[in-house]
């Protein structure tokens, strides 16, 4: 997810050449002390599932927010802890702490990443399980239908989560991970373990600094994951086909793209950016490209909470998907597809 993820097309002339990041890289401490803290409540837009923070008064007897007949089912202020609040070349980045107090809400226990001027959630972690309940959790599903040649390539990598969940669910996957703003990368690795994961699977997780859609390996991607977001709204570039037909020459044969499209839950920089329009025009696009070989996922619960994913390729048989699925929680997104 100021200037997000992926920013335009083109990357600054100071990252046209890929700068990729590994074990052997010094680590730089990380002084979140000279950065300032909000005076105001902030709002958070997670780019899978709409929530917020309150500054609504609560009861002191029991601590939890008061509902009215507009909840919107918010956080209250004393359940949050804001790590770090800064702007970096690319974004304003917001690193914010949910209590385990907050346990009526989703996100209790969670540490956040948030990105752009309205605060939309580019990375969730928890102390206490590997599962977000988010978008995230689908894009864990995708490496059992992926052909076995080929490593996977995360175009917007924010401070890691789908690259955790893949490395730990599937042994043999390997990760190139691509982000355009370096500040991101080292909010990663200082507050969302992302240097230990580094360390832990430094045979398999490979980050790159540029333009993520430059991304390309000599044999091709097996599959891709694109969460490419810029000031709150997904990149131009996605709603021209002429970029999902580059995107699928990269991949090997039978490989393919999963994709975070948003909706009405992602709220733009830019009003006249509406989600909804912007992910219904990116489906278009990818529709130019891939045919009938383009299916849906919905989720929230609400039309104003609607986020889509998108995936690419003919759908594989369901009982087989769902056994190759280690983790038993993730299987029931199997049968939330539908064709475009």
């Amino acid at each position: 997810m100021a200037v997000t993820r992926a920013s335009l097309f083109f990357p600054p002339p100071a990252m046209v050449s890929p700068i990729r990041f590994s074990r052997h890289d010094a680590r730089q401490p990380f002084n979140s002390n000279r950065y300032s803290l909000p005076r105001k409540p902030l709002k958070i837009t997670a780019k899978s599932e709409k929530t917020q923070l309150s500054n609504r008064k609560t009861n002191p007897r029991t601590q939890t927010q008061i509902e009215s007949d507009d909840d919107d089912g918010g956080i209250p202020m004393e359940d949050i802890k804001i790590i770090a609040r800064f702007k970096s070349r690319h974004n304003y980045i917001r690193v914010l702490e949910v209590s385990r107090r907050a346990i009526d809400h989703p996100l209790a226990g969670s540490r956040l990443l948030l990105l752009d001027a309205p605060g939309n959630i580019h990375s969730i972690s928890f102390l206490v399980k590997s599962l977000t309940d988010t978008y995230f959790d689908v894009f864990a599903t995708l490496p059992p239908i992926l052909p076995s040649s080929g490593p996977v390539a995360i175009l917007g990598f924010g401070a890691g989560t789908t690259a955790r969940l893949v490395l730990e669910l599937y042994p043999d996957v390997i990760v190139h991970g691509w982000e355009l703003d370096p500040s991101v990368i080292d909010v990663g690795r200082e507050f969302f373990g992302l240097h230990k994961l580094e360390s832990q699977y430094k045979d398999r997780l490979f980050i790159y600094i540029g333009n993520a859609l430059t991304a390309a390996v000599k044999d091709g991607y097996s599959g891709i994951f694109v969460d490419l977001f810029s000031k709150g709204s997904l990149i131009p570039e996605l709603q021209d086909p002429n970029t999902w037909e580059m995107l699928r020459r990269r991949l090997t044969k039978c490989g393919r793209v999963m994709v975070n499209v948003g909706g009405s839950c992602v709220e733009a920089e830019n009003k006249r950016r509406d989600g909804k329009a912007v992910m219904e025009q990116t489906l278009a696009a990818m529709h130019t490209v891939f045919g009938d070989q383009l299916h849906v996922l919905k989720l929230g619960k609400r039309s104003s909470e609607d986020s889509t994913l998108a995936l690419t390729g003919p759908l594989p048989d369901s009982k087989a998907w769902k056994t190759a699925i280690p983790h038993k929680a993730l299987r029931h997104y199997v049968d939330m597809w539908a064709p475009f």
